[in-house]
C-alpha cells in the first residue's frame, strides 16, 4: 500500500492483478478506503461494457488503479509507474487455453520495457521466482512478521491411522472443532473437493459410476440428486439400483464438501455453517453475501475448497483444519509436491490473522512424510531449498525449460500418428541438446469424448529450445495428420494435464 501510494504521489498509474475473481471485491473495498482516486476492477465476471468502461479509464489515464485478473494486464496506460502481482504463485495466472501466456512472466517482460518497478507479492514464492532470486535476477523483500498484532499459527500434524472417523472428520478434530466453538472462535475446514463424494460404487458387483466422456468417475450431487462429471460437466440423476446387477447396495465413496457439511450439521445442530465452493456461490451476489456474514461473526463453521485458500481476512477464526492432505502426496506431476506445500501456507495463513492466537490441523495418514515434516517443523523457505535441490538433481524446471504438445482427437490413433509425425521433424532439426519424450497418453487420455496425447520437449538452454520450437512449429503445421487433429503448444506448463 505504501509503494502504492508513492507511486500515485508522483502522478502515476498503477496495475494490481490478482489470482482470482473472489478476491476482487474485498481488495476494492481497502483500496477505495486508502486511497483517494479513481479506481476501476477488469475481470471476466464484468459484462463487455463494464470491461470497456474500465479499460478506457485506465487507457485514457482517467484511473490511477486497476485490479483485475490475468487479463488486465495489456491494459494501457499513459503514465505507468507500478505493476503489482499478488499471490504471483498461482497457477491462475497462467492462461491455459486459446492465446496462452504467463501473466507473472508477461508482467516482468511489460515492466521492463516500460523501465518501470514490478512486484511479485506472496508468502509462498514458486520455485522459479526463488531460482531467479539465487540468480540475482529479483529481489528478495522478506516480510519476516505478520501484519498488526498477528502471531504465526501453531501446526500440528493429527495421524488418523487406525482412528475412527465420522465421514472424514477425526475424533480429536471434532473435539478441538466443539472446544474453539466454545470459546466464541470461529472454525474453517478445508477440503479441495466439492460434491457430496467422487465415488459411487455396487456393494455387490463392484459397478463404479463413469462418466461416459471421460475417464473420470462420476461426482454424487446429493442434494440436487445428480451425478455428475467434474470434467466435462455431463450430468444425469442420481440412481437409486445398479445398472449392472440390479440387486447390489448402492454407497458412496470419499468425501466432498457437501458430505461434509451433512455430517457438520449433525454434529453441531446450533451452529451457523456456511460452505463456499463452485456450487453454492454460483448465484450473483452470494458470495459477498457469505463473506458479510462470517465477517458479522454470525457464521461459526466455514467450509469450502481453493476460493477459501487466498487473501480472505477472517480475523474471528483460530482454527484451520485440512482434511484430504494426503491426495496431495502422491501425483504423477512434479509441480504436486510445490503447489501441496503452498496450499498448506495459503490455508493455514487464514488463522490467528488479528490477535486471536490460531491452530492448523493437518488430518494425515503420512505424518512422517518429509514434505510435511519440513514444512511444519522449518517452514516452507525450508522445504523450497529441499524442492530446489530435487529439481536440480533432476534437471527438472527451473533448472531446465520445457515446451508440451498437447493432440486431442475423436480416436486414439490420429493423435499418436501426428505425434510421431511431429517427433520426426523436430528430431531433423534437433541438435541433440534437446530431451525428446514421448508421445504418451495424457493422465487423463479420455475427456469429454476426446483421446488426449502429449510430447514433451526440455532442454536445459532456454534459447536452444526455442530455436527449435521457432524452426520446428511451420513444418508441424503442415503435416498432414494436422488436420485430422486438434493441437496445441504450451511453453513452460505449470501442469502435465
Amino acid at each position: 500500500m505504501q509503494i502504492i501510494a508513492d507511486a500515485l504521489e508522483h502522478g502515476l498509474q498503477v496495475l494490481v492483478l490478482l489470482p482470482e475473481i473472489t478476491l476482487t471485491p474485498q481488495l476494492e473495498q481497502r483500496f477505495r478506503r486508502r486511497f483517494g482516486v479513481p479506481i476501476v476492477s477488469f475481470h471476466s465476471k464484468l459484462n463487455d461494457s463494464q470491461r470497456q468502461q474500465a479499460w478506457l479509464s485506465m487507457q485514457q489515464g482517467r484511473a490511477a488503479i486497476m485490479l483485475g485478473t490475468r487479463s488486465a494486464l495489456f491494459t494501457p496506460m499513459p503514465r505507468p509507474g507500478l505493476i503489482i502481482l499478488d499471490e504471483e504463485h498461482d497457477s491462475s495466472f497462467k492462461q491455459q487455453e486459446g492465446f496462452r501466456f504467463s501473466a507473472r512472466d508477461v508482467a516482468i517482460a511489460r515492466a521492463k520495457m516500460l523501465n518501470i518497478p514490478v512486484l511479485l507479492g506472496t508468502a509462498t514464492p514458486s520455485l522459479e521466482s526463488l531460482f531467479n532470486v539465487d540468480r540475482k535476477r529479483y529481489r528478495l523483500l522478506p516480510l519476516s512478521a505478520r501484519a498488526g498484532n498477528a502471531i504465526e499459527p501453531v501446526f500440528q500434524l493429527l495421524d488418523i491411522r487406525n482412528k475412527a472417523m465420522h465421514a472424514g472428520l477425526s475424533e480429536p478434530l471434532i473435539g478441538l472443532i466443539r472446544a474453539t466453538l466454545e470459546q466464541g472462535h470461529q472454525v474453517l475446514l478445508f477440503l479441495n473437493r466439492r460434491g457430496f463424494a467422487p465415488v459411487l460404487i455396487c456393494h455387490g458387483c463392484g459397478w463404479v459410476s463413469r462418466c461416459i466422456r471421460c475417464d473420470a468417475n462420476m461426482v454424487i450431487h446429493v442434494g440436487e440428486r445428480r451425478l455428475r462429471c467434474h470434467h466435462c460437466g455431463f450430468e444425469q440423476n442420481l440412481i437409486s439400483q445398479c445398472p449392472a446387477c440390479s440387486t447390489g447396495e448402492l454407497q458412496t465413496l470419499g468425501l466432498g464438501t457437501e458430505r461434509i457439511e451433512h455430517t457438520l450439521a449433525e454434529l453441531f445442530p446450533d451452529k451457523h455453517l456456511i460452505r463456499l465452493d463452485k456450487d453454492t456461490t454460483q448465484r450473483k451476489g452470494s458470495l459477498e453475501s457469505y463473506l458479510e456474514q462470517i465477517h458479522s461473526g454470525h457464521a461459526d463453521i466455514i467450509l469450502g475448497t481453493q476460493m477459501l485458500a487466498k487473501g480472505h481476512h477472517f480475523p474471528d477464526v483460530t482454527l484451520v483444519a485440512i482434511l484430504d492432505i494426503d491426495s496431495g502426496l502422491f501425483s504423477v506431476d512434479f509441480h504436486a509436491g510445490e503447489k501441496l506445500a503452498q496450499m498448506i501456507v495459503q490455508v493455514a495463513g487464514r488463522a490467528g490473522r488479528a490477535e486471536k492466537p490460531g491452530r492448523v490441523v493437518l488430518q494425515t495418514r503420512q505424518p512422517q512424510h518429509p514434505l510435511l515434516t519440513t514444512l511444519i517443523n522449518q517452514g516452507y523457505q525450508a522445504y523450497a531449498e529441499i524442492a530446489l535441490r530435487e529439481r536440480k538433481q533432476a534437471g527438472l524446471p527451473p533448472f531446465s525449460h520445457q515446451a508440451l504438445f498437447r493432440v486431442h482427437a475423436e480416436n486414439a490413433q490420429a493423435p499418436q500418428q501426428f505425434l510421431q509425425a511431429a517427433c520426426d521433424v523436430i528430431r531433423l532439426f534437433d541438435d541433440g541438446k534437446t530431451q525428446i519424450l514421448g508421445p504418451v497418453p495424457a493422465p487423463m487420455t479420455r475427456r469429454a469424448g476426446q483421446f488426449r496425447f502429449q510430447l514433451l520437449l526440455q532442454s536445459r538452454d532456454r534459447k536452444n529450445l526455442h530455436r527449435l520450437l521457432d524452426s520446428v512449429l511451420p513444418s508441424i503445421a503442415e503435416l498432414k495428420d494436422a488436420k485430422k487433429v486438434r493441437w496445441s503448444l504450451d511453453v513452460d506448463p505449470v501442469d502435465l494435464y
